[in-house]
């Protein structure tokens, strides 16, 4: 694969050459390691392309975790502990089952990396929700999210977010 485009959003570039240059560098070298090629392996079941193959976006995720794994960088999960002071007097929460937690695909060093070839709720989240709670946490410093082109995300399932589309919402959001 390759690099297409880069955001850096509140100086994060910047930020990342500077203090996790090597890291950034493994994140080069993993981008260009996977070959989105050998991930063309689902086969369409959508009325608009019934039948086209298309990348695969669980392979392509498989593909990166192992990359990643093989220079130790490693899946974090915290365990959300939901406070119950805000509900109203009348209401008695249930207790949730299987607790919930937060996971972060690939942390090293304090430097995170989402990838995200999912639907575009998950991609906002990730920059906007998760990665602000992991810095607040002390576990990333700075965090880098690898998401698709339109042109490659046309390729996949539809819905599939696309790093033009991101931009524009990070650019409007201010």
């Amino acid at each position: 694969m390759i690099i297409a485009g880069e955001f850096s959003f509140n100086g994060g570039k910047d930020y990342v050459q500077k203090k996790y240059a090597s890291l950034l560098q493994e994140v080069i070298d993993i981008i260009s390691i996977v070959d989105a090629r050998d991930h063309r392996t689902k086969r369409s079941r959508e009325k608009t392309m019934s039948g086209t193959m298309l990348y695969s976006p669980r392979s392509l995720n498989g593909a990166f975790k192992d990359e990643f794994s093989k220079r130790n960088w490693q899946r974090i999960r915290v365990k959300c502990e939901y406070s119950t002071e805000y509900y109203t007097k009348d209401y008695t929460p249930r207790l949730l089952r299987g607790g919930a937690f937060r996971e972060m695909d690939f942390l090293k060093g304090k430097l995170g990396v989402e990838v995200q070839f999912g639907k575009y709720a998950f991609m906002v989240y990730n920059v906007c929700a998760k990665m602000t709670i992991f810095n607040k946490m002390g576990y990333i410093h700075a965090g880098i999210e690898i998401v698709p082109i339109k042109q490659f995300a046309d390729e996949m399932s539809t819905g599939v977010s696309y790093f033009q589309q991101f931009v524009w919402d990070l650019e409007k959001r201010g």
